[in-house]
């Protein structure tokens, strides 16, 4: 601080023009730093922990899931027929997809099938689905490869004279994992004339 001729000390004051002593400069990198490296280590974190919508045992393409059946508990399954009416499923045209359309125009075919049928890729856990229909009810089965396999298969079995419980054996014993999705990934809808299931 320096006096000026004629003003009061306490009245006239010329602030240092260095800024913040050496020891704040350097206290105040190490908090940056520190932050940082926190930061750093809530995002790594968050790479390590499991995703919400995952479970333990969830499928993914490409692999064997052949043991799984008797491996794991049956995934949510209505084992009636639904006593009122089922909610609609999303309308396919939402969706640009060819392969997604297909699944969502069946998957409105044959609705009382679906509520009778498990979905294995454990969206009951992880979404709180009743029954493989919940997956076509929103946009679940848009991005599940699973949801698909499982709504093709039933719906083809459906044509094939199968019941609901029928369909059902099948899917726990994983006879949908040899479902051909590319003849549906095609400019095909089945047939304007099934009947809703």
């Amino acid at each position: 601080m320096r006096h000026f001729a004629g003003i009061p000390g306490h009245v006239a004051v010329k602030w240092r023009e260095s800024g913040l002593p050496k020891k704040e400069v350097v206290m105040n990198s190490l908090r940056k730093v520190l932050v940082g490296a926190a930061l750093l280590i809530a995002a790594a974190s968050l790479l390590v922990v499991p995703q919400f919508a995952a479970s333990v045992s969830q499928q993914m393409p490409g692999m064997d899931h052949s043991a799984q059946a008797g491996s794991e508990p049956t995934p949510a399954f209505h084992a009636q027929p639904p006593q009122g009416a089922l909610p609609a499923t999303m309308e396919a045209s939402l969706f640009p997809d060819v392969q997604t359309f297909n699944a969502y125009v069946v998957a409105g075919r044959v609705k009382k099938v679906l509520y009778q049928q498990p979905c294995y890729c454990h969206c009951d856990r992880s979404q709180g689905h009743g029954s493989l229909l919940d997956c076509f009810v929103s946009r679940h089965g848009a991005g599940c490869d699973i949801c698909q396999k499982e709504d093709f298969f039933a719906y083809e079995q459906t044509h094939r004279g199968k019941t609901p419980a029928q369909i059902r054996e099948a899917i726990i014993r994983g006879d949908w994992q040899k479902e051909d999705l590319t003849k549906y990934a095609k400019n095909y809808l089945p047939p304007q004339n099934s009947p809703a299931k």
